[in-house]
């Protein structure tokens, strides 16, 4: 999660002085806090939030947002955390849990050095912070179950070898592999090119176009250069997308489709998308 960009967001949004947040720790009911903005001490540096305890372990209990308008003094919570608080300088606080598929991975918190209710506008912007984490959580999940399909199981014994290549006089057309297991590939490989751009972890991105440049092994060395949109295009051509489908998965418009396959088509010297295709493979750019 980019916990620090989206507690500089949240300061931006909501007006709060102070920001500071963490991640449930896998496996367990407690949440650490692991960055701050704004603050002016490290007294809640580390902090580990038990489920259930203080306004944080309250929202993560809760899987919902809490508020206190003045912390130390506030019925509505337990009191296990006090010292750090005070030791910040905190009155009002809310505490925005990042909800992924009905489980709490977070906290986002924001807060003021004084005691005064914190109004509806500030809690929906802190609201709307945490959305976005949420929808680039979710993103990234889905990263990892693609990459976790797209990675060729291991064969062993003496019939193991290049199993997935054309058969030697078969006449079929290196790197145009057929059937139900390579229609899986190249979805696989359409499906993770689309994914990249909007992967904000720099390492999770980098492992996602290593696994792209995985799935077209096999193949010649490209010998055409398409600019990395043409190419997501060209992939989702491959896996039998139309214009449209392959829009919405890129989050293009579909003229904007259309424009980058005409690009591609005239660098590959293809008449139609099936010629783009196959001549992509033959480059060695797709599976």
């Amino acid at each position: 999660m980019e916990m620090r960009g989206a507690l500089a967001r949240l300061r931006r949004a909501t007006g709060l002085p102070v920001a500071f947040g963490g991640l449930v720790e896998p496996g367990r009911r407690r949440m650490r806090i692991s960055e701050l903005n704004g603050a002016a001490t490290p007294a809640l540096r580390g902090l580990a939030v038990t489920s259930g305890n203080g306004l944080g372990g309250r929202a993560v209990a809760l899987a919902r947002p809490c508020a206190v308008t003045d912390y130390s003094l506030s019925r509505q919570i337990s009191h296990e955390y006090d010292t750090a608080v005070a030791a910040e300088g905190l009155r009002s606080v809310l505490a925005i849990p990042v909800v992924v598929r009905r489980r709490v991975r977070g906290v986002l918190y924001g807060a003021l050095r004084t005691a005064q209710p914190l109004g509806d506008r500030t809690l929906n912007a802190a609201v709307d912070v945490a959305r976005d984490i949420e929808q680039t959580l979710a993103v990234e999940d889905e990263a990892r179950g693609l990459l976790a399909a797209a990675r060729p199981e291991p064969r062993t014994g003496p019939a193991a070898g290049p199993a997935a290549g054309p058969a030697a006089g078969s006449g079929a057309e290196p790197g145009a592999g057929s059937g139900a297991g390579w229609e899986q590939v190249r979805e696989a490989h359409a499906a993770l090119r689309a994914l990249a751009p909007r992967i904000a972890d720099p390492l999770l991105r980098a492992e996602l176009l290593l696994a792209c440049g995985l799935l077209t092994q096999g193949t010649p060395p490209p010998a055409v250069a398409l600019a990395p949109r043409e190419l997501d295009v060209l992939a989702y051509v491959a896996a039998g997308a139309t214009n449209a489908a392959a829009a919405e998965r890129l989050g293009l418009r579909p003229e904007t489709v259309k424009g980058y396959l005409g690009s591609a088509m005239r660098k590959l010297g293809a008449h139609t998308r099936g010629e783009a295709v196959v001549a992509a493979r033959r480059a060695g750019l797709l599976p």
